[in-house]
């Protein structure tokens, strides 16, 4: 062993050591990148927000409380339909055995990377103005113009987003759905529990965790969805994220767009807190 030694090492020469780069010298380039792509804009965003009375006067707005009373409503309206809605549906997929279930499950995971616009447009083909509900009518009817409005109202945005967001609730429910013991399921049936009374109280109560995550996501898409209110033209129905399009391209006031936008930017990061807190507790 010593022979062995003293040939790997000539006499009269230390022994190298490997030089080991830091650790903190790999996080280096991620950190300027995302420096320079997210922070730096953000950085000028707040920056351009500070101008003098900026705050003051968009805040004391009318169109300012209008858009965030709008958003708030329909991000909350929207996050219960999806709930009941999502509910319902992967209660059905999970457990009531139909040709097709599989089918089903394996679409709602496509529909997932959907974007919402595409959904406002199906929706617009069937009940816009000129579209497929309106012309059946008409040619039933003999009637000029058919009775389907509703798309270019709140309620049009409200449809669209409960039926474009639902699938971000039935997804993490049918995972849920699918670690029950189903011996639990069996025995509340062999006691004479209906099914009502199941779900009540065997299916829901382990649902909760994944209702709250999904629940929570879909609060913070919906607060920050901009293209569905866009392409359903709804007169009226202003946003905080079509505010700031509003103040920044139609109005060029940089300043009151930039305030919308960190006002809407902490509201979404503390929904994300909450969605974080939500999941770590559901497991996710």
């Amino acid at each position: 062993m010593a022979s062995a030694v003293g040939a790997a090492a000539p006499a009269g020469r230390a022994p190298t050591t490997r030089r080991t780069t830091p650790v903190w010298i790999w996080a280096l380039p991620p950190v300027a990148v995302l420096a320079l792509v997210f922070l730096y804009p953000l950085a000028l965003v707040v920056q351009e927000s500070l101008a003098p009375g900026a705050y003051a006067d968009v805040l004391a707005s009318a169109s300012f409380r209008e858009a965030l009373v709008t958003t708030v409503w329909l991000a909350v309206a929207s996050t219960a339909g999806c709930l009941v809605l999502g509910f319902v549906l992967a209660v059905v997929i999970a457990f009531v055995p139909f040709p097709g279930g599989k089918a089903v499950s394996k679409f709602i995971d496509v529909f997932l990377s959907f974007p919402s616009f595409l959904i406002t447009l199906a929706l617009l083909f069937l009940y816009g103005t000129v579209g497929m509900a309106n012309g059946l009518w008409t040619d039933v009817t003999g009637d000029p113009s058919g009775p389907f409005r509703f798309l270019t109202t709140p309620w049009g945005v409200l449809l669209a987003e409960i039926t474009y967001f639902t699938p971000f609730v039935v997804r993490p429910l049918l995972a849920a759905f699918s670690q029950m013991e189903t011996a639990q399921l069996e025995a509340a049936s062999s006691l004479g529990a209906r099914p009502l009374r199941i779900v009540r109280q065997v299916i829901l109560p382990e649902a909760l965790p994944a209702l709250a995550a999904g629940g929570s996501l879909v609060l913070v898409l919906c607060l920050n969805e901009f293209g569905i209110v866009l392409f359903t033209g709804a007169k009226g129905v202003t946003t905080l994220p079509m505010l700031v399009y509003g103040k920044a391209i139609l109005e060029s006031d940089y300043a009151a767009a930039c305030v919308v936008a960190v006002v809407n930017v902490a509201l979404s990061v503390g929904l994300y807190a909450l969605y974080r807190g939500v999941s770590r507790r559901a497991g996710a």
